[in-house]
């Protein structure tokens, strides 16, 4: 297959990418819950975001104290709820560089 052909197929695709890091979820269990929320937000947003790679990280830890349950329906919803302002702030047009510097 020409380089040419595989890049241009490349350009067209979408990828998600979900890093849940152990120092903020300590469990295994609540960091498949938010990989899962974030391949479901990312398939709802999927006709609003450009082609290419996309990788959702968490960055900061959540409270244990206020989510002590991974099957926590107020998890489910904040997660959620967070994650499809992120997705559609990335998919609105407008100056990104400006919107990155934010986060």
């Amino acid at each position: 297959m020409d380089d040419l052909l595989v890049d241009d197929l490349a350009e067209r695709r979408f990828w998600i990418g979900a890093v849940v890091p152990k120092r903020h979820a300590r469990r295994a269990v609540t960091r498949s819950l938010l990989k899962r929320q974030i391949y479901a937000a990312a398939e709802r947003h999927r006709h609003q975001l450009a082609p290419g790679l996309w990788i959702v990280r968490l960055r900061s830890p959540f409270d244990r104290a206020r989510f002590p349950s991974a099957t926590s329906p107020a998890l489910r919803l904040s997660v959620r709820s967070e994650l499809d302002a992120l997705l559609a702030d990335a998919a609105a047009p407008g100056d990104r560089s400006a919107r990155m510097r934010r986060g």
